[in-house]
């Protein structure tokens, strides 16, 4: 074994802190650190579980890593993930990320929120940890995670979370919370493209879109630019038809906008109805929701790409709750909650 590991992995924590007092360390950090992050891609979902990995996988884990003194005990572990500066590791951690992935032209990414419901402590009066998730959906790849502060929420979140990530020419979608003129701004300063959800937080411009979608299907969209797509899936006996208008008349996005330039949405080109029919055996359900876009694509494109953003919640959220048992985690003890899902992504 190499006395110095290296590798994009070390490369990008070797500047982490550690908490530790320098006379009692019998095991290396990046050595827990690296042992712990390979745990819990392959499944472990606690302190005792990245133990017996380390314990189970000795033999390997020493082609690459030192471990001077052994595999180090579930109370070691924790406690260090306990004491790791969380902002410091989230920084480390997506700087691995980026070195070891590139999004490509027109990837969407969604970002959406998820609350870790079982770390908060109600003794020490601490809350349960909300976080916000960028997904690169076609890739399948969490891009990074932003804490939100107890007295913040997801519309300060979300601008943290964009300056963490190069997104050059990909497409970001965000629900309905991230419907905000500064965010809409943010994402072209990246060089990015928005698809944002239009509901209740934002009730005059809901119902202006709203308003037009029905004065233009009252006319069949006689001298309106537009464009519609429809396609259907199946999947664990649930039949889901998905149909998609995109009107992109100046027209339209003019009254939408209003006759001052100073209150307009930055970068508009399109408005968005998506109607959604669920049928699950002979239940039959449907959902209107509304969406803006800086994107001309269409109906077809930007109905892949609303599509494309549940993967946040059905390829990383689902699987942070039944693979990795997320929500049922009791792992709280000073940062070691947060940095647990950190890692996780």
């Amino acid at each position: 074994m190499s006395e110095h590991p290296s590798g994009p992995l070390f490369e990008c924590f070797q500047n982490l802190d550690d908490p530790r007092v320098v006379d009692l360390v019998r095991h290396k950090l990046l050595d827990i650190v690296a042992m712990t992050i390979c745990a819990v891609i392959c499944g472990a979902d606690g302190w005792t579980d990245v133990a017996t990995f380390g314990e189970a996988k000795e033999s390997w884990l020493r082609s690459f890593l030192e471990l001077p003194n052994g595999i180090p005990s579930h109370d070691t572990i924790g406690d260090v993930f306990a004491r790791l500066d969380p902002d410091q590791f989230r920084a480390c951690f997506m700087d691995w990320v980026r070195m070891v992935f590139d999004l490509t032209e027109g990837q969407v990414v969604a970002v959406d929120g998820k609350t870790v419901r079982h770390s908060y402590d109600n003794r020490l009066g601490k809350n349960a940890i909300h976080m916000v998730n960028a997904w690169a959906t076609d890739t399948s790849l969490a891009l990074g995670q932003v804490k939100l502060d107890d007295k913040t929420n997801e519309i300060t979140a979300i601008p943290e979370l964009l300056d963490m990530l190069e997104l050059s020419g990909c497409i970001v979608t965000i629900d309905a919370m991230g419907c905000q003129k500064e965010i809409a701004q943010k994402i072209l300063d990246k060089d990015a493209d928005y698809v944002l959800a239009v509901k209740g937080n934002q009730p005059t411009l809901r119902e202006k879109i709203e308003q037009m979608f029905t004065d233009a299907e009252g006319i069949d969209f006689a001298h309106t630019q537009h464009d519609i797509d429809s396609d259907i899936g199946k999947d664990h006996g649930r039949v889901e038809t998905r149909k998609c208008w995109v009107i992109d008349d100046s027209k339209y996005l003019f009254y939408i906008q209003g006759p001052d330039e100073r209150r307009w949405w930055p970068g508009l080109r399109s408005i968005v109805k998506i109607e959604a029919t669920r049928r699950i055996g002979e239940k039959e359900s449907t959902e209107t929701r509304y969406y803006i876009s800086s994107r001309g694509d269409s109906a077809k494109a930007l109905n892949a790409t609303i599509r494309g953003h549940w993967g946040v919640e059905n390829s990383l959220h689902w699987v942070l709750d039944i693979a990795f048992r997320e929500d049922e985690s009791r792992i709280r003890a000073g940062y070691a909650a947060e940095n647990l899902v950190f890692r996780q992504v």
